[in-house]
């Protein structure tokens, strides 16, 4: 479900979007469509996102700029960032919400693991933000959303690298605040709790580990993808112009 909240300095904004095309990131994609932003996004699965930017043209006549691109190779990413910003214009918001969640035992976890995994869930938020810099600077400021997650807060013990990469993230985002304010660039993350994208769903979701993980949360409701669009339209727009080196726990209140 899309938030109702309207934002009009969102409107015709370049936006960038990482990892946009299925689950939290296809949400987004669709949100700041429907506030009128121009819209990019990168992600690697080609049919899903082709098919994605084709339904969301049909209902918004407003076609999402697909970037097929493999975010462990930096290159690849600076290229498909330079392909945005000759679309759409200066990345004014750039939301890094790309992730790998696999879950991995710590006596089974090898160099090569954790390193793709860090290359997966950390390594691109940084480059993809050193990407658009110098077009926010240009543009007058802009505004990064880093997507962290709580399951380091919570001690969740199936993923140790992964959680590793999301509280890095934090600390990325408290540097990146720290440099950039003085160029109006404000950068926030955004910390889900367990939202019940597709692929939740197909791997870990069951009614028994769903009703165990809502009992903790003050809103005993889950958590869906669209819940993640009003947080971060929020902290893209001028509502927010002095918020940052923040994050934004959206979690339904998870003790």
């Amino acid at each position: 479900m899309m938030p109702s909240a309207h934002f009009p300095d969102l409107k015709d904004r370049s936006v960038l979007i990482t990892g946009g095309g299925s689950g939290i990131g296809a949400a987004l994609t669709e949100g700041f469509l429907a506030q009128g932003s121009r819209v990019a996004f990168i992600d690697i699965a080609e049919a899903a996102s082709e098919a994605l930017a084709d339904a969301l043209d049909k209902t918004y006549g407003n076609r999402p700029l697909y970037l097929k691109a493999d975010l462990t190779d930096i290159e690849a990413l600076r290229n498909a960032v330079a392909k945005a910003i000759a679309r759409n214009g200066p990345v004014t918001v750039l939301v890094n919400n790309a992730a790998w969640d696999d879950r991995h035992d710590i006596d089974n976890v090898t160099e090569e693991y954790w390193d793709r995994n860090q290359a997966i869930n950390l390594r691109p938020q940084f480059f993809a933000a050193q990407a658009v810099v110098p077009g926010m600077r240009q543009a007058g400021g802009g505004s990064i959303i880093n997507f962290t997650s709580i399951s380091f807060m919570i001690n969740q013990g199936d993923m140790p690298s992964y959680t590793a990469a999301k509280a890095g993230i934090i600390g990325l985002t408290k540097g990146l605040a720290g440099r950039l304010g003085a160029d109006n660039i404000r950068v926030n993350a955004i910390a889900p709790g367990w939202v019940m994208t597709e692929r939740q769903r197909k791997h870990w979701v069951t009614d028994e580990a769903l009703q165990a993980h809502m009992a903790r949360q003050a809103i005993p409701e889950a958590l869906q993808p669209g819940d993640m669009v009003g947080p971060c339209l929020f902290l893209a727009s001028d509502a927010a112009r002095m918020l940052t080196a923040q994050t934004l726990i959206v979690d339904g209140g998870c003790l």
